[in-house]
């Protein structure tokens, strides 16, 4: 089975796999796509789709803000969502393909958003808007509008996973968890719930290492590099090679923080051929706040030295407050 699967990538590889079974697109995909009517969604900020989107490209703002609870992260409960999507026309029985910035998870998040309520030829465009301008395509402003639709989605039970159900696969030789996160999150040194840490068993690759330069955001805040060309995906025999360690015949769990990350990693995945892809939604700020979940490297969030940096931070702010307001009296 395991040479069928390697097969099956190599015919990706080399163009044999009809595009009807990529789930990672390219732009000849996305135009032909886009002739067929397929729905092209920008999940990108409002902003940033008003600036410039494919054309035809619908928007309902930021994917990850919309679509979730401010507080959980968790999506918002179904009805919500019915009617976010079904104003928009976004209908997730219909060919879907979901593009943001390169390289970027939101994508791959709007990708398990359809996959999770049903869908079943949900696309991501990884280049995004950059790969887009740079190949010389035109953008467009315009604000498209597709017809309204009146949904009624059903939850998809294989596509993710809930605290209790990854609780009760720890230790199961069928069932093998990768954490998407920063290797500081991972080893309990980042904190970003009541416990810091990650769960037994999981195998630590973040989500950045599928981009050919797992380091391109750090230098493009430095300004070492002029453009996001290093986030795109790295080849499929080096991808390979990353998830070598694992197996593709097994359930396959991801994580990060919030499930955000891991569904880029998700996305991947299944376009490598894993059988059994999972994304762990609520992630390590739904596990980590429940205490009675077995971790390892656990460190708990230290709620009064953060009150004292904000404290701080305050008495700083505070400070250039009146070093201005003494500068414009001055002035007058």
């Amino acid at each position: 089975m395991r040479t069928m699967i390697v097969f099956v990538v190599l015919l990706f590889t080399t163009g044999i796999v009809s595009a009807q079974e990529r789930l990672i697109v390219d732009i000849a995909y996305v135009q032909d796509a886009a002739k067929r009517s397929a729905i092209l969604w920008d999940v990108r900020s409002a902003d940033e789709f008003k600036k410039g989107h494919l054309p035809g490209a619908v928007n309902i703002g930021d994917i990850a803000r919309v679509l979730r609870d401010d507080n959980t992260e968790d999506f918002l409960s179904t009805d919500k969502i019915e009617k976010i999507l079904g104003a928009a026309g976004i209908d997730p029985a219909r060919e879907i393909i979901t593009y943001g910035g390169r390289g970027t998870w939101n994508p791959y998040f709007g990708q398990f958003t359809v996959q999770h309520f049903g869908g079943r030829q949900a696309r991501v465009y990884h280049d995004g808007i950059d790969g887009w301008v740079a190949a010389g395509h035109p953008i467009s402003r315009d604000d498209v509008k597709i017809a309204p639709v009146a949904l009624k989605l059903q939850v998809n039970p294989a596509v993710s996973v809930s605290t209790r159900e990854v609780v009760a696969r720890l230790n199961q030789s069928s069932t093998q968890i990768i954490d998407a996160r920063t290797p500081k999150e991972f080893a309990g040194e980042d904190i970003r719930a009541i416990r810091g840490g990650h769960i037994p068993g999981a195998v630590n690759i973040p989500y950045e290492q599928n981009w050919v330069d797992p380091a391109t955001l750090q230098k493009l805040a430095r300004r070492e590099v002029r453009d996001s060309s290093g986030m795109s995906l790295k080849p499929v025999e080096q991808l390979k090679a990353l998830y070598s360690r694992l197996d593709p015949e097994k359930e396959t769990i991801v994580y990060c923080q919030s499930g955000a990350r891991a569904s880029e990693t998700a996305g991947v995945l299944q376009q490598l051929g894993f059988k059994n892809v999972r994304v762990y939604d609520a992630s390590w700020l739904g596990y980590g706040n429940t205490l009675d979940a077995p971790a390892n490297n656990v460190t708990f969030f230290n709620v009064g030295l953060l009150n004292g940096r904000i404290a701080s931070m305050q008495g700083r702010i505070d400070h250039l407050e009146r070093e201005l307001a003494e500068t414009k009296a001055g002035k007058k």
